[in-house]
């Protein structure tokens, strides 16, 4: 015996073929309003699309994403979370996203795959961090021979500092050297299957707030001033919106120095972001107390070039050419005047 349901559609086009018709168009007009206003943007006001990874360097991606939510602000900036670095360079390049707030040496390498980028600021300093297996009791560097250690990528600054500090301690090759991304490290250190891994905060205090690991050192106690994340644009964003691009750097910058003074307030709002514990991201705020530098956000040619030197010396870069990368015009124009909320860190 047929279906029912069937046979009455059956008659129903049959003897109203319109009706079915008109039902089917409304049906594919239902659909396409709900994924419209789902996945569409609707600001009215000038957007900023920026990708970022939930790490301390890259704090002014959530904060200029709350501080621009309501319509009063001029600018509204859309921070969009990335689970890699390699990812979010793409989106870049495919102009998905406007800015990113990216890992400093990959900057470099898509300057040299001819893409037509511009770093103009530098992220918070001073927040990455060398964390070990509590158990194995390492005291230096060369207690790590023959164990595995974790960098984000290939073309990060943990990477170059790792091999630096290899160099400058004349570590056995033994040493094995693993790219993993940022989230999934504490877990593989507690799974022993990593024995320590370089990082931007706040991946390494996981492992410091479990208890399996311990700091063997904190990355700007062996390279001062160490870059982590930087902003890289688009040069063709700089011709076509110049404004923008000053209202983003000047935002990204005066976020830093409102969160420097309250770091609370901060480690709330990324903690929402980051979809991590609120005591975890205060902790790697605070721990040691005054530890992230917020002020040294201007990109400089002679910091990059290091930058590019040493990929070129260890081999991550076939030449150590960044002539026109570094775009520093628009941090040296930033207005450090009064900043004493959220909302103040966009200027109209």
């Amino acid at each position: 015996m047929p279906f029912k349901g069937l046979s009455m559609l059956s008659r129903l086009k049959k003897s109203h073929p319109w009706r079915v018709f008109w039902m089917a168009v409304a049906w594919a007009v239902a659909i396409s309003a709900a994924h419209y206003a789902f996945n569409t943007d609707h600001e009215q006001r000038p957007t900023v699309r920026m990708g970022y990874m939930p790490v301390i360097t890259n704090l002014a991606a959530p904060l200029l994403d709350a501080a621009s939510g309501p319509q009063t602000a001029p600018v509204r900036f859309r921070a969009v979370k990335f689970s890699s670095f390699a990812e979010m360079a793409e989106a870049l390049r495919g102009g998905n996203i406007q800015a990113a707030f990216i890992i400093a040496p990959l900057s470099i390498v898509l300057h040299q795959q001819g893409a037509d980028v511009r770093v103009v600021y530098i992220g918070n300093r001073h927040e990455s961090t060398f964390v070990v297996r509590k158990d194995l009791a390492v005291r230096t560097l060369n207690d790590l021979d023959g164990r595995s250690v974790a960098v984000p990528m290939r073309f990060s600054g943990h990477h170059l500092a790792l091999l630096r500090m290899m160099r400058d301690a004349g570590t056995a090759p033994g040493l094995r050297i693993v790219e993993m991304n940022p989230p999934d490290m504490a877990s593989a250190l507690a799974a022993g299957a990593l024995d320590g891994y370089l990082v931007g905060e706040p991946f390494a205090a996981q492992s410091m707030k479990s208890g399996d690991g311990e700091v063997l050192t904190y990355l700007e106690d062996v390279w001062p001033g160490f870059i982590c994340n930087l902003l890289l644009v688009n040069q063709r964003f700089i011709d076509t919106q110049p404004d923008l691009v000053q209202a983003l750097v000047q935002g990204a910058v005066r976020s830093g120095l409102w969160a420097r003074d309250h770091l609370q307030e901060a480690a709330g709002i990324a903690a929402r972001y980051w979809g991590q514990p609120l005591e975890l991201v205060e902790f790697a705020l605070t721990t040691p107390a005054d530890r992230v530098v917020f002020d040294q956000y201007r990109p400089r040619q002679e910091e990059m070039q290091e930058l590019a030197d040493l990929m070129t010396a260890f081999g991550l870069a076939g030449s150590a050419r960044i002539e026109g990368l570094v775009e520093d015009r628009f941090a040296r124009e930033v207005d450090l005047s009064g900043i004493r909320q959220l909302q103040d860190i966009l200027m109209p």
